[in-house]
């Protein structure tokens, strides 16, 4: 038991330590199969994530009832990226130019994801995606929503098991691929997102989630299209589209 709590606590430090700039007590080499463990917690980090932001925000609010919602939405939208490292706009912005610079052709658009420089359209995109997501989250907090804050980003990251268990990866390397080859059974990912959905429904609301799944939908067709399936790029995009979509359908 002690072995097993042990391996999970390590699954758990990986998935940490990739999705965030949290500091973590990992040590030592990390194989294939333990990337591949760790995506389980991927829901579990975004989780911690949501406790984090909501605290900050019922923080806030305790000292300065009349805070500024523009202002708080800001700050937690500062917090946010900086949490995360920018891990999933910079993947946001490779795709973007990979798909307005790729004209239809996959070899060109998966080569262009690889540049490590951003285009104006993967500037823009970012600016885009951040002014939608500051919007709503002042619109949010301004009528005294707070607690989507908890599980909008679990949300988002359990995307990125239901694309794991749907679409190809398309790269032959990389961290996607380690936890492609060695993600756990297929019963144990669904009752994790099953626990997710459900504990957004609890924070949130079904059309917040109906509005996702259509997007989700929607962006697998496009990479499958264009590339035949994913890569870690484009699930960094598709993390960031969540967040902004959901917030938008929160206000509805």
């Amino acid at each position: 038991m002690v072995v097993l709590m042990a391996k999970q606590l390590r699954s758990f430090y990986i998935a940490l330590s990739f999705l965030t700039r949290i500091a973590t007590p990992l040590k030592g080499d990390v194989t294939q199969k333990q990337i591949g463990d760790s995506i389980i917690f991927y829901p579990v980090v975004g989780l911690l994530m949501g406790l984090i932001f909501f605290f900050i925000t019922e923080i806030i609010l305790f000292f300065s009832t009349d805070f500024s919602s523009n202002v708080l939405a800001a700050v937690l939208l500062t917090i946010w990226v900086l949490a995360s490292g920018g891990l999933h706009l910079d993947g946001l912005a490779d795709s973007a130019d990979a798909w307005i610079g790729g004209l239809n052709d996959r070899d060109r658009t998966l080569e262009i994801m690889k540049d490590p420089y951003c285009g104006p359209i993967g500037v823009a995109m970012i600016v885009l995606v951040l002014l939608l997501k500051w919007t709503a989250l002042s619109y949010l907090l301004k009528t005294g929503q707070s607690g989507f804050l908890i599980v909008l980003p679990m949300l988002s990251r359990s995307i990125i098991i239901v694309l794991f268990m749907t679409t190809v990866y398309v790269r032959e390397s990389g961290l996607g691929s380690a936890l492609l080859e060695y993600m756990p059974d297929e019963s144990l990912l669904w009752a994790i997102l099953l626990a997710s959905a459900l504990a957004y429904f609890v924070f949130a609301n079904i059309f917040s989630m109906i509005l996702v799944a259509m997007v989700v939908v929607a962006l697998r067709m496009m990479m499958i299209q264009r590339i035949g399936g994913m890569t870690g790029d484009t699930l960094g995009a598709t993390v960031e589209i969540v967040e902004a979509v959901a917030l938008v359908g929160l206000i509805f």
